[in-house]
């Protein structure tokens, strides 16, 4: 008897272009409007297709722009987080941040700039149409309630980003280029706290490139349940200026505990002027916690979440400090609960 074949996720229909400059590019999304969108790797955006999440009538395929490929002193957005992850003078946060996103086929296709744009997450978006409507559609998507915070006016899904955190930290910034002209702006001000317009660049505006300024020393640690493949739960950066062993600067950055990566400014004050002693370490990395405030939307319980916060704070900055942390990269990837 023949076996009945199983339901599939079909992309819906679109047309195809591929542009060849930036210009050019820009020139089609201001012609098109609201019917296009960008696509570099597709390694979001195609899945999100499937799952009917969204539905562009036209895909302007940026993976033929070669000015999106740089590396003469800004990383270029179309840069794979694989090359990302194999440049020498990249960072360390950002080097640490893209070789820990999924695994090596998506960092193969996957963009820095696609990272840094990546749709926000939640346990009742991040499902197949039919599974959506079934419950019936949350805020984020066709409906008018979000399932996490019923109370809530605004979507709570999570930014699941990883490079956003430590270029926040490092002091980044990117350029938006669209048809009208340029503008740039600190990676920070690219966010906003909302999980449905999370983004502030205009539809109609590319990222183009990231600008990382030197004299950092820089760090990135992800909890996710799985060593591999998963999206963070958390993410803790860390970017430092040190005079001898004394702070000079300091940058703490969040990620994948709110809609948008942030700074937590607090810590990065009270760490100027201080060696980093254990007790500072401690007093530090406890304001970071402080600032988590996780919802109950993505892996893992969100108290624990919260709990591990300081711990995975005090790691980065125990490594800056120059403490060998090898091992425990290794077991907080391989050990969670």
């Amino acid at each position: 008897m023949a076996r009945k074949p199983s339901a599939m996720l079909r992309l819906p229909w679109f047309e195809h272009r591929a542009p060849r400059s930036v210009a050019e590019a820009a020139k089609i999304l201001a012609g098109e409007g609201t019917r296009a969108m960008l696509i570099a790797g597709g390694t979001d955006l195609l899945p999100n297709m499937k799952r009917r999440h969204q539905a562009p009538q036209v895909l302007v395929s940026l993976s033929g722009v070669r000015e999106l490929k740089n590396l003469n002193g800004t990383f270029g957005a179309g840069l794979t987080l694989s090359e990302i992850a194999a440049h020498e003078k990249a960072p360390a946060a950002l080097r640490h941040a893209a070789v820990q996103v999924a695994t090596p086929h998506i960092r193969n296709m996957g963009t820095l700039g696609g990272n840094l744009c990546l749709d926000t997450r939640c346990n009742y978006y991040n499902q197949s149409y039919e599974w959506r409507k079934a419950i019936d559609f949350c805020l984020k998507k066709d409906g008018d309630i979000c399932w996490v915070a019923t109370a809530s006016k605004r979507c709570v899904a999570v930014s699941s980003t990883d490079t956003a955190p430590a270029l926040i930290a490092l002091k980044a910034s990117v350029k938006l280029v669209s048809a009208k002209g340029e503008r740039e702006i600190p990676v920070e001000a690219l966010f906003q706290n909302d999980g449905i317009d999370y983004l502030s660049r205009a539809p109609d505006e590319i990222l183009t490139e990231v600008r990382v300024p030197g004299g950092w020393k820089s760090s990135y640690w992800k909890l996710r349940r799985r060593g591999s493949f998963d999206f963070p739960i958390l993410g803790v950066a860390v970017a430092l200026k040190l005079s001898g062993d004394v702070v000079e600067e300091a940058r703490l950055a969040l990620g994948a505990v709110a809609s948008r990566p942030f700074l937590v400014d607090k810590a990065g004050e009270f760490l100027r002027g201080k060696k980093l002693t254990d007790e500072v370490i401690a007093e530090a990395a406890g304001m970071v916690a402080n600032r988590a405030k996780p919802m109950d939307n993505t892996d893992m319980d969100l108290y624990w979440r919260k709990d591990v916060a300081d711990d995975f704070a005090g790691y980065a900055l125990r490594e800056l400090r120059g403490d060998d942390m090898r091992a425990l990269r290794l077991k907080t990837a391989r050990q969670i609960p």
